[in-house]
This record gives structure tokens, C-alpha cells and sequence, in this order.
């Protein structure tokens, strides 16, 4: 039988039915801009005696037939691993739907299932001591456990340097390192995430002004400023944005009507199909409109302020845990933060704009813990380096810029209220809208 559409999504998917005023999306309506045969296949069913069967057979393995080893640290490792394993099924096979559908609903319980078991080890983390936190990782990685040197790149500015040996333009090369195609493709795929140039930028521009207010905390912040502005701002930061934003074009021009494989006649389209299977089921613009109300420009304030933690988090995190830049432990912090923020942020919009919406959604919740989990093991690991003071010249620009958006907010949404409170965003006329509201939810109860 055909699975809804309105099954994949989360709690937000029970309505209750107000008036369809302050919307940027057209939620009402919205499960009628996709159309699906909805062909059954082996990957769509649930298999939940399946998968309990299978893990019977492992863990009956493990208890009669496997030789006993005596080792205890093995023996710990070994269980503690099935028990991940064991949670990652059940959570995978039980845990509610999120918004996404693609590649397969299955993939984005275990994003979920993966966020919980990593808030988990967070709150264990917060509970240790900062050597016993550092011997903890070197279970991951013995290598792990030793202090990091720490490399500052504003040492030398000068663009150009004709006396130097390797080159007059040896400090440019210099900074053309690794880093330089993932700040690109990091960008690119906030884009996606976000799908608003102007939070973009604005978060672009913010980190590199965090960076000049930190740089007397950790050296790694030290950059010239051609490097902040040229290399990172313009060039890596602005053009994975800018191709974000053709992607984005595209995805919105693209036509989305799909067909079951197994009515796909030839094998090439069937190939295309597969293919396809990874890209999205539907797509829907983020228009954030910040300035709208006041609870859309606290929320979208908040967005950005926790988009910036969770940068820093990766610097502070690896700093006060000795964790090398390139180490797998980082990569794979970056994805799962990847993978969650997209179900995050596309919760988090609904939760925003949608009226009926009133349920903040899990991986939203789940993220944000995360996020100020992190920040709770850096500010506890090394009190005295994030405590140090602000230079002078930092402190005025901070207390300046909190004053503007504080007079700005209070000017925009208080002095002029009536311009800006209560704005109709949709220009159809509401009480049709409501009518049609109405009858479309009698019409699928009787049904």
C-alpha cells in the first residue's frame, strides 16, 4: 500500500488548523507539489523480524559458539560495541520519521540514532577530568594524547617578498594548504543547508570577525589580513556560496515526478533511477525573512549565533582535546554535524514559518544540546584560556555592535509595530485561504 507523503516529516505533521497568516511557504498545500507511484520494493518494507532474527543469530554466535577470551579490555571494547550496535538497530527500525526522504528514510534515523549516541558521550566526557577525557580518546587512536603545536599564520604578511629564498610570493603559497578546498566545499554545502545568501554571508563575515576576537585565545585564529578577507571571505567562502546558490536553481527548477524502477523499461533508465534515488524527493525554498516579525528575527538571530558555536566548537573541541586537525575523529564530528544540521535546519524553518507547527523538532533539539554540550566540555577543560580578557579594542567593537542590534531590534519591532507586526506574507485573500483550508481537511477525513 502507498505510504502518504504526509507520514515522512515530523511531530509538525499533526495540525491543528490556524490562520494561514505569516507564512513564507505554502504549508497547507505543500504535499500536493510531489507526485509518487509509489511503487513497493524490498528496501521500502520495515523487515523488523528480519533484522531481530539476524541479531539473535550474532548474539547466539557470541554465546555458544565463540571461544571465551580473557582479555578485559578487549572483552569492554567488544561490548560496549554491541551495545552501539544494538541501540543503532532499534533506533533505525523504531524512531519517527524525520522530513527527508532521500536516499532512504532509514539513513536519517541512524543520523539521528548517531546524534543521540554522541550527546550521550558528551554528558560522559563533561563528567571527567580533562587527562582522563584526552586517555579516553587514545582508545580511538593511540596516537592521540599528545599536546598539540599550534600554528599561527600571521606571523609574516607581506604579499609580496623578493628577498625571501622560496619565492616572493612564498606566503601565499604557504596558506595553500588543505584547507583552502574544504573552507570551499564547507561553504558550498552551508549553502544547501541554509539556502539564504544573505545568512551566508552574514555567518561568513561574523566568523572571520570571531576569529580576530579570539586570536589572543587560540594562535591557529591568527591569520593576515589578506587572508581573512581575499582568501577566505572572497574567494573559498564566496564562491562555494555562489555556487551553492546556482545549485540551489537548479534543485528549485527541477522537475520532480518520479517513477517506480520496476516500471522503468530499459535498463539505462532503470541506472538513471538508482542514481536519482540519492538526490532530493522534493525541494523547498528557505525564505527565513527575518525582519518580518520579532519572533522571526529572535529565531533567525538565534540560528546564526548557534551556526557560529558550532565553528568554534571545532577548533576549541580539537584544541583542548589534543585531537590533530586531519584526524578521522574531526572528519567524522563534521559530517554527523553535516547530516544533522540538514534535518535541523529544515525542522527548525517549519517550526518558524509553519503556523501549525507547534512541536520544536528531535534532531533540532538534539543538535542544539550537542552544540552547548561541546561548549560546556571546553569552557570546563580549559576555564583559563577561554576566559581570557578581550583586547580593548575588541571589547569596544562587541559593545557597539551589541548596542546597534539591540536599538535596531527595539526600533524595528517596537517603534514601528504596526508596520511590521502582523504583515500578511501570503497576498491571497485569508478567508478563502482558511475555507479552502478547511474543506481540503474535511475532504481527507472523510476519505
Amino acid at each position: 500500500m502507498r505510504q502518504p507523503l504526509e507520514r515522512i516529516g515530523n511531530d509538525c505533521s499533526a495540525r491543528t488548523p490556524t490562520r494561514r497568516v505569516q507564512t513564507a511557504h505554502d504549508w497547507a498545500h505543500y504535499v500536493q507539489d510531489v507526485t509518487d507511484d509509489g511503487t513497493n520494493t524490498f528496501f521500502w518494507h520495515a523487515h523488523t523480524l528480519t533484522v531481530l532474527f539476524c541479531m539473535t543469530c550474532a548474539l547466539l554466535y557470541v554465546a555458544v559458539v565463540e571461544t571465551e577470551s580473557t582479555d578485559t579490555i578487549y572483552n569492554t571494547k567488544r561490548g560496549i560495541v554491541a551495545v552501539v550496535c544494538a541501540f543503532l538497530l532499534f533506533g533505525i527500525k523504531h524512531t519517527p520519521d524525520g522530513p527527508f526522504k532521500r536516499p532512504h528514510p532509514a539513513l536519517w534515523r541512524l543520523v539521528l540514532c548517531l546524534t543521540i549516541l554522541y550527546e550521550l558521550a558528551l554528558i560522559f566526557i563533561l563528567f571527567q577530568s580533562a587527562n582522563d577525557a584526552r586517555l579516553l580518546l587514545k582508545q580511538f587512536d593511540s596516537k592521540l594524547g599528545v599536546p598539540l603545536p599550534e600554528k599561527s599564520y600571521g606571523d609574516d604578511c607581506k604579499l609580496y617578498d623578493p628577498d625571501h629564498p622560496e619565492g616572493p610570493f612564498h606566503n601565499i603559497w604557504d596558506k595553500m594548504d588543505v584547507f583552502v578546498p574544504t573552507h570551499f566545499i564547507g561553504w558550498w554545502l552551508k549553502m544547501l543547508l541554509l539556502r539564504d545568501y544573505w545568512l551566508c554571508t552574514v555567518i561568513s563575515i561574523m566568523f572571520e570577525v570571531l576569529e580576530y576576537t579570539l586570536e589572543h585565545q587560540l594562535p591557529n585564529f591568527s591569520e593576515c589580513w589578506w587572508d581573512h578577507w581575499i582568501m577566505d571571505v572572497a574567494v573559498c567562502n564566496g564562491l562555494g556560496i555562489y555556487i551553492g546558490m546556482k545549485t540551489l536553481s537548479y534543485l528549485k527548477m527541477k522537475p520532480y515526478h518520479w517513477r517506480g524502477l520496476w516500471n522503468i523499461p530499459t535498463y539505462r533508465g532503470k541506472l538513471k533511477r538508482m542514481v536519482q534515488q540519492f538526490s532530493p524527493y522534493s525541494w523547498m525554498e528557505f525564505d527565513w525573512r527575518p525582519t518580518a516579525t520579532l519572533r522571526r528575527w529572535l529565531f533567525t538571530l538565534s540560528v546564526v549565533f548557534l551556526f557560529l558555536l558550532a565553528e568554534m566548537n571545532t577548533f576549541y573541541l580539537k584544541y583542548v582535546l589534543w585531537i590533530p586537525p586531519p584526524h578521522y575523529l574531526n572528519v567524522v564530528r563534521l559530517l554527523l554535524i553535516l547530516f544533522a544540521g540538514a534535518v535541523s535546519l529544515r525542522e527548525t524553518f517549519q517550526y518558524l514559518d509553519d503556523p501549525d507547527c507547534q512541536t520544536f523538532g528531535q534532531q533540532s533539539w538534539l543538535l542544539a544540546a550537542i552544540i552547548i554540550s561541546e561548549l560546556l566540555v571546553v569552557i570546563k577543560f580549559d576555564w583559563e584560556t577561554v576566559t581570557k580578557p578581550l583586547p580593548q579594542h575588541m571589547q569596544w567593537f562587541w559593545a557597539w555592535a551589541l548596542i546597534g542590534l539591540a536599538t535596531y531590534t527595539v526600533w524595528k519591532f517596537f517603534i514601528r509595530h504596526k508596520d511590521s507586526v502582523g504583515v500578511e506574507l501570503h497576498t491571497d485573500d485569508e478567508d478563502v485561504a482558511l475555507a479552502e483550508y478547511e474543506q481540503n481537511r474535511a475532504s481527507a477525513e472523510c476519505s
